[in-house]
């Protein structure tokens, strides 16, 4: 066997640990109350903001140019279905139970959140979805997401 696979088997044991992402946020103190009044998470002095298995780092961005939110993506033609991509960028796509994303929805946009325009439902190889559109006060895009498979009975 060469090094090279004994290499990829001995990282294949290794478990990774939960994701965090860190955003550059233009108001620090702003953002942090965002994520946690209207939210939900709890977050620290340090700008660790988290809800159950999600966690972000807010940090104060140097310059207004450096808060950049994802741009939209290039269409797939190759995609497994007949779907392109999203219609926007996305910077967080946090799955939710398709029974609880609603219930999460109206919490939220008690709560003051901010929502994007529009939100998606569709349904594509063999699959329902829907996506709502969450914006943080720098215009981070954070998709709640829900899919179930399409009953055919």
């Amino acid at each position: 066997m060469s090094e090279q696979v004994i290499a990829h088997k001995e990282k294949s044991r290794i478990t990774l640990g939960k994701a965090i992402q860190v955003r550059l946020v233009s108001d620090l103190e702003r953002s942090q109350e965002y994520y946690r009044d209207c939210l939900g998470f709890s977050v620290d002095g340090w700008g660790h903001a988290e809800r159950d298995e999600v966690c972000f780092i807010l940090q104060q961005a140097v310059s207004l140019e450096d808060v950049r939110p994802n741009a939209i993506s290039a269409r797939r033609m190759d995609y497994p279905t007949e779907w392109e991509g999203p219609d926007r960028g996305w910077d967080s796509f946090l799955h939710i139970g398709w029974d609880e994303i609603d219930l999460l929805v109206d919490e939220i946009r008690a709560s003051g959140a901010i929502f994007g325009p529009e939100d998606f439902e569709g349904s594509h190889g063999g699959w329902e979805f829907k996506n709502v559109h969450i914006l943080d006060p720098d215009g981070y895009n954070i998709v709640l997401g829900a899919m179930r498979k399409v009953n055919n009975d």
